[in-house]
């Protein structure tokens, strides 16, 4: 008996002569990363492939339609969408293949950035997020593991990834219960799961990501997702000054609105 294929494998003989997969780079909560060689443009590439009992409950045309309103988001902090598509029933898109780390790569090595470095980064990634809110495109899942960072400078990764797996996957995904977004940097309607989730739900998601490169930690944390969740429904953030003395108070005020409970207190 041969041995059943591995996602690399089908992905790999399905996209023969487009894209040749040299290894995977990276995994996280909806899909695997792989390095590939583009074939016709000769240029390397990164391939997100959904993890198979993810897309088992997508429609994939949805999908695939709902992904193509990203293609056209043109930003110099927004990571470009080259292509998206099925092969061997797996859904997937490709995207530049950036050298650098991610935010969360840094975060890991320096703990806590500096001040004015992690300003700047918020404040381009805060550009990125109006750009697309100006295009009605929401990200829903803003984190330093979306963010890549080139040259010390962000850019913000599936961008509507989350909402197009949302829309494709319908009552569906609410029936699995697969959850969207990572608990940490979700602002509380979207942990409730209210439907109408629209752009201050990133504001909120920017304003935990801030939070965490000024005091090296989300403002909530606990043991499992429902114990972080309870605490963003219930409890108010801790000053930022209070966990770092050389945070300005303009600073502290700010990321404070962004992570205000109510959508409306937010900028």
């Amino acid at each position: 008996m041969q041995p059943p294929q591995t996602t690399l494998d089908r992905l790999a003989s399905a996209l023969e002569g487009r894209y040749s997969i040299l290894r995977e780079i990276g995994a996280g909560g909806m899909a695997t990363v792989y390095l590939a060689e583009d074939v016709r443009h000769k240029r390397k590439v990164a391939i997100k492939a959904l993890h198979p009992e993810l897309t088992a409950v997508l429609g994939p045309e949805r999908f695939l339609n709902e992904i193509e309103l990203t293609a056209n988001l043109q930003h110099p902090h927004i990571l470009p969408l080259f292509d998206s598509g099925a092969a061997d029933n797996l859904l997937f898109y490709v995207m530049p293949f950036v050298e650098g780390e991610t935010l969360r790569q840094k975060l890991i090595r320096e703990h806590q950035l500096p001040i004015m470095e992690a300003v700047r980064i918020a404040s381009d990634i805060a550009d990125a997020l109006e750009y697309a809110h100006k295009h009605g495109v929401v990200h829903r899942d803003i984190k330093p593991e979306n963010v890549l960072l080139h040259e010390g400078r962000p850019l913000v990764a599936d961008f509507g990834i989350a909402l197009a797996v949302q829309h494709a996957g319908g009552e569906r995904m609410t029936q699995t219960g697969m959850s969207l977004g990572t608990p940490q940097y979700m602002a509380p309607e979207q942990a409730m799961g209210d439907k109408s989730v629209d752009h201050r739900a990133d504001i909120y998601a920017l304003g935990a990501v801030t939070y965490e490169m000024l005091t090296g930690e989300p403002p909530f944390t606990g043991p499992n997702a429902q114990a972080v969740v309870a605490k963003i429904l219930t409890t108010d953030p801790s000053s930022l000054v209070a966990k770092r003395r050389s945070v300005p108070p303009h600073v502290n005020a700010a990321v404070l609105t962004a992570l205000e409970k109510m959508p409306a207190d937010r900028f």
